[in-house]
């Protein structure tokens, strides 16, 4: 019943409003392009020619002040490959592995100096929990090859594994499983 009373609004006066809009003033075309242009004559075809064979004196000073600086692409592949053996030259073997593949390490077999892998790194942060006196900051700095600084800021904001049992405020009212 809605869709009636739309309609009936929707259609009231059509027919009057149709012709008002038709009635109007259309909106003017914008001019065209002028495409009435002479085209070129053969005369200039042959001036054209001749500016082109002419020297142009501020174009010749602009590429004059052009200096050009290129290498031969063979040295830099040297280069390359200098740089490429001077980096395994500063990468030490893989001290600890996870057996079986896990984290996709399986195919890791020396890590660059100043770097640890997962595995290692939690290797030498368990050690370092268990026996603090031996495994010290300066000793894992030196078996890994690391920065001492930054041995220090890891033994000291990255702590794993570390387990906190909170105990009940009433050890009374505390539920405990019975083992049955």
């Amino acid at each position: 019943m809605g869709a009636r009373v739309a309609r009936m609004f929707r259609n009231f006066n059509l027919e009057n409003r149709v012709y008002r809009e038709i009635s109007k003033d259309k909106p003017q075309a914008a001019p065209r392009h002028a495409g009435n242009l002479a085209p070129p004559a053969a005369s200039t075809e042959a001036e054209t020619a001749v500016l082109i064979k002419q020297k142009n004196d501020p174009l010749l000073a602009l590429l004059k002040s052009v200096y050009v600086d290129s290498t031969d692409p063979a040295a830099a592949a040297e280069a390359s490959k200098e740089v490429s053996a001077s980096k395994v030259a500063s990468r030490r073997p893989l001290r600890f592995s996870l057996p079986g593949g896990q984290y996709g390490l399986t195919e890791l077999t020396d890590v660059p100096e100043g770097k640890l892998t997962i595995a290692e790194a939690l290797k030498a942060l368990s050690s370092h929990q268990r026996q603090p006196g031996t495994w010290t900051g300066e000793k894992i700095s030196q078996d890994y090859c690391l920065d001492p600084k930054d041995t220090k800021a890891l033994l000291e904001f990255f702590i794993p594994f570390q387990v906190q049992i909170i105990p009940p405020k009433n050890a009374t009212n505390a539920k405990q499983i019975k083992d049955s």
